[in-house]
């Protein structure tokens, strides 16, 4: 059904809308990571892409996060949205669009898309009675709550009760169609856990949901009835297309769906996954438009084993970590330690030691040396490869790479993307230890050390290559010394780069290419 509607000639995908009644934490620099990586990988492969993110600044707990800073909730919200995007430029993130839907574009976006669903039939006003977490913007069934009516996403804060009149979505209607979806398109969920999880939940029998709230003045107002303000979540999931207005046009749906709609991933946190893989879906049925190729849904991150929180003092500021140890070493760990999918822990020694072995040792290293002995052995130049590559065992290990890789990326199995390339530079270090040209140079043998030297360097040369999107800042220096003019952290100079096929494969390194000085391409870190 939608699948065939996806472009997969194009790359659009989006994070989270951030919820900014906080400072941006590790959590939500996760899943922005991870969107920037795919991001960047499918620009290398010469796609068009769009990549957004952004913040969802409406509902009863950004006015109470206002209330307690004691300022005006837009005051507050720009306050905290100036720190997000401090933080994605900390972090080397590129997005191409930041969506705030306290923008008025969007107000005429979520109008439009109402009064979609309210002439569909499937908005009605009606009696919402239950408990309700303001943390979660969301009214929680007796069976969900821990003892005193405690939300298990939030254990510190009681449930409110909620006795109103409100307008509610008609998503029983959907139930079928719901099944019928997951069903015919097993990969719109992803990871198979999640997608376990959802239709256990949908089979329990969907019920309508409130899509409005009384007494709230922070949000958009129902356009059939101002004394209500439209519910957060209705509100929010509505930001992915607005995003995707070009700069000044105007903010319709025919136009903001024209370019980019579907959206090939929506990625996003485990805890929000039913109003992404339910919710969403049901209500872009219900208007009548394509649904999005995948949600795919992370897990949460712990640090020293223990959740973090504030309350505890188990905290991990991701500004700290980046201004210590630097946007690369961020970037490494948590796609590399961390199965996607899975939830995955910050142990500071951890950190230190895989980035130190991975990136200083296994691959700094092996440049520096290699790139010595040719400064040494070959006149600072490229010597001329084997011709004959078999019994080679980094081409055996580099001829399919590009291709594995590749493959990697695209189930967001970043770990093991990040395990087959370094399995290729360890093999690097054992063979130069092996092939020994060095004694190979004091006995004469001076085209077998050409031939060993442009082999180790092909190796780290398609391993930074492939990198590149979780490292660019390391395939960059490596990039340079190897004698390309390329920075794979600007967008402009990918695109100038020869094709993907070419770089992702092994024998790229031209004979003859005069070679940079050798430098640390990262610094061994302390703890």
């Amino acid at each position: 059904m939608n699948s065939q509607l996806i472009d997969n000639n194009q790359f659009a995908i989006t994070t989270p809308l951030f919820y900014v009644n906080a400072l941006p934490h590790v959590g939500s620099a996760y899943p922005t990571i991870a969107a920037d990586v795919l991001a960047r990988f499918q620009r290398l492969r010469g796609k068009p892409v769009l990549f957004v993110t952004g913040t969802d600044e409406h509902g009863q707990k950004i006015q109470r996060a206002a209330e307690a800073a004691g300022c005006p909730p837009q005051e507050h919200c720009d306050r905290v949205v100036a720190e997000f995007k401090s933080l994605w430029q900390l972090l080397e993130i590129q997005c191409d669009r930041f969506i705030r839907t306290t923008d008025p574009r969007h107000e005429a976006i979520v109008k439009e898309f109402f009064q979609r669903v309210w002439d569909q039939g499937d908005i009605y006003l009606g009696q919402q009675t239950g408990w309700y977490c303001v943390a979660c913007e969301e009214f929680k069934e007796e069976r969900e709550l821990l003892e005193q009516h405690r939300c298990p996403i939030h254990p510190n804060t009681e449930a409110e009760w909620r006795d109103e009149r409100n307008y509610f979505f008609r998503l029983s209607n959907y139930q079928s169609k719901l099944e019928q979806l997951y069903a015919d398109q097993p990969e719109f969920i992803q990871p198979e856990s999640r997608r376990n999880e959802v239709i256990s939940f949908v089979s329990q029998g969907l019920q309508d949901f409130s899509i409005s709230r009384v007494n709230v003045d922070w949000g958009i107002p129902v356009p059939s009835d101002p004394s209500h303000t439209l519910y957060v979540w209705f509100d929010a999931l509505l930001g992915y297309v607005t995003a995707l207005l070009e700069p000044g046009e105007k903010p319709t749906l025919e136009n903001a769906l024209a370019r980019w709609w579907p959206i090939n991933l929506h990625l996003i946190g485990k805890d929000i996954l039913r109003f992404h893989a339910v919710y969403w879906p049901a209500m872009l049925m219900s208007a009548g438009l394509p649904l999005p190729g995948q949600v795919f849904g992370h897990g949460h991150l712990t640090k020293d084993g223990q959740k973090m929180g504030k309350s505890t003092g188990n905290t991990l500021d991701p500004f700290e970590l980046v201004q210590q140890y630097g946007p690369d070493a961020v970037r490494y760990y948590f796609l590399k330690e961390i199965e996607f999918g899975r939830d995955g822990d910050f142990n500071q020694t951890r950190f230190v030691n895989i980035l130190n072995a991975d990136l200083a040792n296994d691959l700094g290293n092996l440049l520096n040396r290699t790139l010595k002995m040719v400064h040494k052995y070959c006149d600072g130049q490229m010597p001329a490869p084997p011709k004959d590559w078999s019994d080679n065992p980094l081409v055996a290990l580099g001829y399919d790479l590009g291709d594995r890789v590749t493959h990697s990326y695209e189930r967001l199995a970043f770990s093991e993307a990040c395990e087959v390339i370094l399995t290729l530079v360890r093999s690097g270090n054992k063979y130069i230890d092996e092939q020994a040209p060095w004694s190979l140079y004091k006995q004469g043998q001076q085209e077998a050390v050409g031939h060993i030297l442009y082999t180790v360097l092909e190796a780290v040369r398609l391993a930074a290559y492939l990198l590149a999107p979780i490292i660019p800042t390391v395939s960059t220096s490596i990039y340079r010394q190897l004698g390309f003019s390329i920075d794979f952290n600007q967008q402009s100079e990918i695109h100038q780069l020869a094709p993907f096929n070419a770089h992702a494969r092994w024998g790229c390194l031209p004979e003859g290419q005069v070679l940079g000085d050798p430098q640390p391409v990262f610094q061994r870190l302390e703890l």
